[in-house]
């Protein structure tokens, strides 16, 4: 699927220092499939910036993120990320700027669970997002 909805212009590309921004990377395959795709059309230097901290934890409120096991940041660190999807530089936002960019108050509090591991409610089973959908 990534490779019929992603198709590099190799004549905007080729030669070319790429930044390529994306909203996250959690298991890393399509975000080194993708840079693979603009080593191939040619470009000399892609540089991954991320618009969200590192998953480090599952989410078990909506979004689907998978048990820690498979997020890459779990495990990795970011010149780690970096080396294994294939880019020249990597930088995700910093948790702590989150707060400037959403707003969070008493009456609507911004769940941050994946980036920190503080989970609103407490977990019933917790240890895979299977487990606690089941």
């Amino acid at each position: 699927m990534v490779r019929i909805k992603l198709n590099p212009i190799t004549r905007t590309v080729k030669g070319k220092r790429v930044v390529m921004i994306d909203d996250s990377i959690v298991r890393g395959t399509t975000m080194a499939y993708i840079v693979g795709l603009l080593r191939d059309a040619g470009a000399i230097e892609i540089h991954v910036r991320i618009t969200s901290p590192p998953f480090l934890h599952p989410c078990y409120y909506g979004t689907d993120i998978d048990s820690a096991g498979k997020l890459i940041a779990s495990n990795h660190s970011i010149e780690e990320i970096c080396k294994i999807i294939g880019a020249d530089s990597l930088g995700y936002l910093n948790k702590d700027y989150l707060p400037l960019l959403i707003s969070d108050d008493i009456d609507h509090p911004i769940c941050r669970a994946c980036f920190d591991g503080n989970y609103p409610t407490a977990l019933y089973g917790g240890e895979s997002k299977d487990k606690f959908e089941c």
